[in-house]
């Protein structure tokens, strides 16, 4: 599908001829007595597959296409992310378990949320889903397509009769209600303070969560209303239970970013600040940033890298047009077996190419180690960086251990290399890039400018972060080792981009730079913690690495001038 220039006649036209070869081979079952027919047989499908559903039958309404020439009433095919959130959203309820849906303005995320609600309650029986906002007429309201339950109402009229589970919209839609006779499910609409005090739901939905003003309350009365709660909402600041809960660590989230919706690129985004009569929505930096970016710092003070930067640097490499140089390594920061994660930072020079994460639950540091190691052994790195305050501070002799056992193996050894962010600074009598000094000094030393090794090292990250960003909005140059990119194809690199603008600085008693990791009630950016090590800077590694990395160059350009 041409997702920029769709044929929506086209896919009306397939669908009557999907319909019509349907209908015909039922009436040819039915003729010749059979008791089940390829209805039967679809449906069963379309039971446990509802994203085929929506994308083979079901339509959405978009009445800016009016402005283009363009149909309002189209057909409601789902891109790839679409249907990863229908499937994410079945896992929930099937485990009963609650989830969060992180989203950008104009996803389609409330037409896709009802849509899959009336899926599910065409072809299974006695469900009961529930639609809540922080208004009522956000929920139901007449003669407006704004609420939720329209949406639902119009999903339904315009199905084929064969899939409407008896729906008939006269009797089956009243204020607040979709009813199913033929299955007995039921869609309930709820708004306001009353969200969450009527039946047991299955699934509920809870439209706009950041925005809710009695999100407390809400959260008391969904507690005892359904197992499965998905929380929708674009971003709103830190101040609210939204950014609470999505930050806690304690519950399952699905980020649902405009990069990746395929109607929208780069020329999309660039016209968001533009006013209407430019071609633009005529939004404000804040609002691009909260509702677009999905970026929770956009308003507060201190942000160590601003997200407009961070999001000026995914594929910043190939926007640039830099040659990858440099070399390839990780970076390991090491969590306790409670909500926070180990992650994992890999990086080829400037790219940050690997970004994964997994719990520490239920195993011990012996364990993380190894997986390290697997890591190194995969990609071909001879050392990795880790942590080596708190808890990463047992990595230096689970490595000697599992180095013994390689070198009794034949293995080459692979170095584990602390970073110890308490620690002072590296170079304290150098200067701070970015700082300016006082009477013509060239700046601030390193000494006096941060408290720790962590401070230098975030810092460190925001000038790259900071330069990315300058050269490709306003054109300032620098030396392309001085920048940095975010693949888009690296593996939680959306994650990635959120936790980079969670740590905020602010100055101690006597003026040095300290950094908040973990602003109240959030767990710590495990993976922008293993990208900051990644590229902080260091002390010259251990001697043996050093002679370990020269053998191994040395090695790799013999086999390049024998051809291999």
């Amino acid at each position: 599908m041409d997702w920029k220039n769709p044929d929506y006649e086209e896919i009306f036209w397939q669908r009557r001829q999907s319909l019509e070869l349907l209908r015909a081979q039922v009436d040819k079952e039915i003729a010749a007595g059979a008791t089940r027919t390829t209805l039967d047989d679809l449906k069963d499908h379309y039971r446990e597959h509802p994203a085929d559903f929506i994308s083979d039958f079901g339509v959405t309404f978009d009445p800016r296409n009016a402005d283009i020439g363009l149909p309002t009433v189209i057909p409601f095919v789902l891109f790839d992310r679409q249907r990863e959130w229908v499937d994410w959203v079945i896992g929930h309820w099937r485990a009963r378990q609650r989830g969060l849906t992180e989203k950008s303005r104009d996803m389609g995320l409330s037409w896709l949320s009802t849509a899959l609600g009336c899926t599910l309650c065409i072809f299974n029986d006695s469900l009961a889903i529930g639609y809540g906002s922080r208004l009522v007429d956000y929920v139901d309201k007449l003669d407006t397509m704004k609420p939720l339950l329209p949406k639902a109402r119009m999903f339904m009229k315009y199905l084929p009769e064969e899939f409407r589970a008896g729906w008939v919209e006269q009797r089956d839609a009243p204020y607040m209600r979709l009813m199913f006779p033929e299955t007995g499910s039921i869609i309930i609409g709820e708004g306001g303070d009353q969200i969450g005090r009527g039946d047991r739901e299955s699934i509920y939905f809870v439209d706009e969560a950041s925005y809710l003003e009695n999100a407390e309350s809400v959260e008391h009365a969904l507690s005892f209303t359904t197992n499965c709660r998905i929380d929708l909402s674009s971003v709103n600041g830190r101040n609210n239970k939204f950014a609470e809960n999505r930050w806690s660590g304690k519950i399952d989230v699905f980020l649902f970013h405009w990069r990746d919706d395929p109607r929208k690129d780069q020329e999309w985004y660039d016209k968001l600040p533009l006013p209407e009569d430019q071609g633009g929505k005529g939004m404000d930096p804040v609002t691009i940033a909260q509702e677009v970016d999905c970026n929770y710092s956009a308003s507060v003070e201190g942000i160590v890298i601003p997200g407009v930067w961070v999001e000026s640097a995914i594929d910043a490499h190939v926007r640039l047009n830099v040659e990858l140089t440099g070399a390839r390594g990780m970076s390991l920061d090491v969590a306790d077996e409670g909500i926070d994660k180990n992650a994992i930072c890999r990086s080829r020079g400037i790219l940050i190419e690997g970004s994964e994460e997994w719990s520490g639950k239920g195993a011990d540091i012996f364990d993380t180690v190894q997986r390290a190691f697997d890591f190194c052994d995969l990609h071909g790195y001879p050392a990795f960086d880790y942590d080596s305050d708190g808890l990463g501070a047992g990595v230096r002799g689970d490595a000697r251990v599992i180095n013994e056992n390689r070198r009794a193996l034949g293995a080459k050894p692979i170095y584990a290399v602390g970073f110890r962010s308490s620690e002072g600074v590296v170079d304290p009598d150098g200067i701070v890039d970015g700082t300016i000094g006082r009477d013509g000094d060239k700046g601030r030393l390193n000494k006096d400018y941060f408290l720790n090794r962590k401070a230098q090292g975030w810092w460190a990250l925001r000038r790259r972060f900071q330069k990315t960003h300058r050269w490709i909005v306003d054109g300032v140059k620098c030396s392309p080792d001085e920048i940095v990119s975010i693949s888009s194809k690296c593996p939680n690199h959306r994650k990635l981009v959120a936790e980079l603008s969670q740590p905020t600085f602010a100055p101690n008693g006597v003026g040095k730079m300290v950094i908040n990791k973990k602003p109240p009630k959030t767990k710590s950016p495990n993976l922008a913690d293993a990208c900051m090590i990644r590229f902080a800077p260091k002390d010259a590694p251990p001697a043996e690495y050093t002679q370990e990395l020269v053998a191994l160059i040395r090695q790799r350009g013999m086999r390049r001038r024998r051809g291999r």
